[in-house]
């Protein structure tokens, strides 16, 4: 793996610099103080959690009080992406910093690179226990402990809601209960054990609400008098590209019986709605658990007497597409697909409860947390801390655009390679690789204020042309910036083969 050179990361480095100083300025509280040991961190990551299954988000039927009350009490940041919307590659963005072709696991069957620089590390070289619980999800078949860690309860795969064989500090233990309270009971007996005059990390990943979407039986029935209908966009897809129209996905949720319906889908009939509504209220009561399980960790550090002294985060790896454009799964730039929640309570650091509307990206987790620990920040990043944007709300100087990449995948055929930019305002996706006709490709253009379900592709329209031509030079501008310009994308040798043509058009 080729690492960006430091002169790709100057602008980066330079914003990264002149946030610290306006910090200051601003006379925010420092996240250590002298004499002060380091927050203890509790990092809770849930898998294609969308953003808005919350009901601090909004959601007109999901409650989920135990997240709520960690927004009310710290920051919600409204405005959350992820820059490759796939699981493995979101995740090591997390842990790095770095887009998905400087940290290099662009596809979900990649290992997150052993000698790559990550929080958890820096944090246990700084001092702190650290432990990880739960899915992992880099490098498919390889459950052993990763050495950023000293307490380590993960399994293979992607593991099952009942019954999974987990690996908890060398030895194997199958759990028949839940997966959710398996991961919670790992996660309280790491902060039981863990050395009492360390400050800790610990990551817990949970698999919910992942599919296929399993509940545990007392929630199984609790959205049954709720009406589920599809969303109003997937029968929309006039101006869409034709990968698109044809309404393809992937192999996420094909087989199982919540899922006969995506053969045929969008379909009308009445056998079709059921069981999409099925599959869409199995999906909120997964997330029920997950809201239990916060509650029972907050209430374990709180007992403890640490909750104060603990920075909590609160968030998912990618979005979900649930039946918007016609689509399931993840994978695409379309808003379902790429928005992420994201939840940090800290009150030493964020005194004033707030919703941040400005644009944050999985890869600023990184630098924030080493802020707030008083840590050594990672090098060659492309993320930046938004801890004086979230500790005093304004935001000089902060991003008002980004560059969001997916490359195909041979296993999952049915999505192309995806480049796009996303500002304030509007959003431009282009597909320049692939394995059909032009118009497969075509690129999409949305006014965000005005059309926030990106429902007309305005990319076709002669009035838009400037526009176009303007977000294009931003793509290449942004990609230029971040050391991934088109001829360094790294992509399967078959499509490189079958589709030469690596130009941004």
């Amino acid at each position: 793996m080729s690492h960006p050179t430091r002169r790709q990361f100057l602008t980066t480095a330079a914003a990264a610099t002149a946030a610290a100083a306006l910090s200051t300025a601003r006379g925010i509280a420092p996240a250590t103080a002298p004499g002060r040991r380091p927050p203890n961190v509790l990092f809770v990551l849930c898998d294609d959690l969308r953003w808005d299954a919350l009901s601090c988000a909004g959601h007109p039927h999901l409650r989920t009080p135990h997240i709520d009350q960690l927004a009310a009490e710290g920051v919600r940041f409204a405005n959350a992406f992820c820059t490759t919307s796939l699981c493995s590659p979101s995740r090591a963005s997390i842990l790095s910093g770095r887009y998905a072709h400087a940290h290099g696991v662009i596809d979900n069957f990649t290992e997150f690179p052993a000698d790559l620089p990550n929080f958890p590390a820096a944090l246990r070289q700084g001092g702190y226990e650290t432990g990880y619980v739960g899915k992992w999800h880099m490098g498919e078949g390889n459950d052993a402990r990763r050495p950023m860690f000293d307490y380590w309860a993960s399994h293979k795969g992607q593991g099952k809601y009942f019954g999974t064989e987990f690996n908890v500090n060398g030895q194997r233990r199958t759990d028949p209960g839940y997966y959710t309270h398996a991961v919670t009971d790992f996660a309280l007996d790491f902060l039981k054990t863990r050395t009492p005059d360390k400050p800790w990390l610990l990551i817990l990943g949970h698999k919910a609400p992942h599919s296929f979407y399993t509940p545990e039986p007392r929630y199984a029935k609790l959205f049954d008098d709720v009406k589920v209908e599809y969303p109003e966009s997937a029968f929309h897809l006039d101006g869409k590209p034709e990968w698109v129209r044809q309404r393809l996905d992937t192999w996420h949720g094909i087989y199982g019986p919540l899922f006969e319906w995506r053969k045929k889908f969008p379909d009308r009939s009445p056998e079709a709605v059921k069981d999409f509504a099925a599959m869409t209220r199995a999906y909120w009561a997964t997330i029920k658990s997950v809201d239990d399980s916060v509650g029972r960790l907050t209430a374990a550090l709180r007992a403890a007497g640490q909750l104060d002294d603990t920075v909590i985060v609160f968030m998912g790896d990618n979005g979900l597409l649930n039946g918007e454009h016609g689509m399931v799964d993840k994978r695409t730039m379309h808003e379902p697909s790429i928005r992420i929640p994201i939840v940090v309570r800290y009150p030493r650091a964020f005194a004033t409860p707030r919703v941040v509307e400005q644009q944050v990206l999985t890869h600023d987790i990184a630098p924030s947390l080493l802020e707030l620990c008083g840590a050594d920040p990672l090098k060659e990043i492309h993320g930046r801390s938004f801890v004086p944007l979230a500790a005093a709300g304004r935001d000089e100087g902060w991003r008002k655009s980004w560059y969001y990449a997916y490359n195909y995948e041979k296993q999952f055929p049915y999505t192309p390679n995806v480049r796009g930019v996303r500002t304030d305002d509007w959003k431009y996706v282009h597909y320049p690789h692939g394995d059909g006709a032009p118009d497969r490709h075509k690129a999409e253009l949305y006014d965000l204020k005005q059309d926030p379900g990106e429902r007309r592709n305005l990319a076709a329209d002669p009035a838009q042309a400037a526009t176009v031509a303007s977000l294009k030079t931003e793509l290449a501008q942004l990609m230029a910036a971040a050391g991934a310009l088109p001829d360094r994308m790294p992509l399967d040798e078959g499509i490189k083969a079958r589709l030469p043509d690596q130009n941004i058009r």
